[in-house]
């Protein structure tokens, strides 16, 4: 009997080639395999990421309240529905010319609204709220409305954009509702402050002479004012949110409440022609513009070229492993 003697160091019959074309495809196959399942990660999280912000944005839309909205002089039932829903809603505001409209609350302290909505439900959009040390009448001096700065014009995200002189002067006035009434608000001053500035960050003001200090730091804080002819014999509201242009920066639009309703100019037959479309740029515009089974449809899409991928790559190491095998027959 011939007993064939394999090379020396190859007891199993595998040449060096063998083994490098092996080691190869193994290689090949860990580094295929790992990026597949980056792929297959990166759809799984898109998807979500997509879903969660419909969802977040969805929340923080005003169109959401629109039903809720009191109108003075007309039945404000639908108002009431949303007060027996969460009675901590008391009030509304409107800044004309932007997507502001929305239900104002007022917790016992200023955390809840940070993560609750008008309706009283868990949501990271959060609503429009009231300092927990003002009167919800708007008896004090100066009160302080809070709200989060959000993209696609929701809550208050677009009160940055009153840092255009243009954009400010263009916007002057608004509404709020409280105690069964209308009011007006004369916006006079846009300022960007820091978060922990007390000499701002202060609600209800006692005293003349505070009074007139914290109107005249304000005024003096501002990047832009219009003559309003404010005193401390009037009622301001102040609206806050983060500013993108610092960690602890505050963008606060400022007004002067009043009895005297003014006509939104912006609004007309019923439809809100805001303009405020031409702030977001163009890309976000279409993105924004895109439904969700559009961008499913793409992730499926994205799916099942990955599937093929793994396909073709499967169907040729069997081929490379047939021809290895035939190989070593042939040895």
């Amino acid at each position: 009997m011939i007993i064939r003697q394999h090379e020396k160091g190859d007891p199993m019959g595998m040449t060096p080639e063998k083994i490098g074309r092996k080691a190869i495809r193994v290689a090949n196959a860990a580094v295929n395999f790992s990026v597949l399942l980056f792929l297959l990660l990166l759809v799984a999280f898109s998807g979500y990421a997509l879903w969660d912000s419909k969802q977040l944005y969805g929340a923080a839309d005003a169109a959401r309240y629109e039903r809720y909205k009191p109108v003075e002089g007309e039945d404000t039932k639908s108002f009431a529905e949303l007060q027996a829903i969460n009675p901590e809603v008391f009030g509304w505001l409107s800044v004309y010319g932007t997507h502001i409209d929305y239900p104002i609350t007022q917790g016992l302290d200023n955390m809840k609204y940070v993560n609750t909505n008008a309706q009283g439900e868990y949501s990271l959009s959060g609503s429009i709220f009231l300092d927990s040390d003002n009167q919800r009448d708007f008896s004090d001096f100066n009160s302080i409305l809070y709200g989060h700065h959000m993209e696609k014009q929701a809550m208050f995200g677009e009160l940055g954009l009153f840092a255009d002189k243009q954009y400010f002067d263009a916007r002057e006035y608004g509404s709020l509702y409280y105690d069964g009434k209308d009011h007006g608000i004369v916006f006079f001053a846009f300022l960007h402050v820091d978060a922990y500035d007390k000499s701002v960050f202060t609600a209800a003001m006692k005293g003349q002479e505070a009074q007139q200090q914290y109107l005249d730091n304000l005024l003096s804080q501002a990047a832009f004012t219009r003559d309003a002819t404010v005193t401390i014999d009037d009622h301001i509201v102040l609206l806050s949110t983060c500013s993108m242009e610092s960690t602890n920066g505050r963008d606060i639009l400022v007004g002067k409440i009043t009895d005297t309703v003014y006509d939104d100019i912006f609004r007309t037959d019923g439809a809100d022609s805001t303009d405020t479309q031409e702030t977001v740029p163009r890309w976000k515009r279409i993105l924004s513009q895109i439904p969700v089974w559009a961008w499913v449809l793409v992730i499926a899409i994205l799916i099942l070229l990955v599937s093929a991928v793994l396909r073709r790559y499967r169907k040729h190491s069997r081929l490379a492993d047939k021809e290895d095998s035939t190989d070593s027959g042939k040895e």
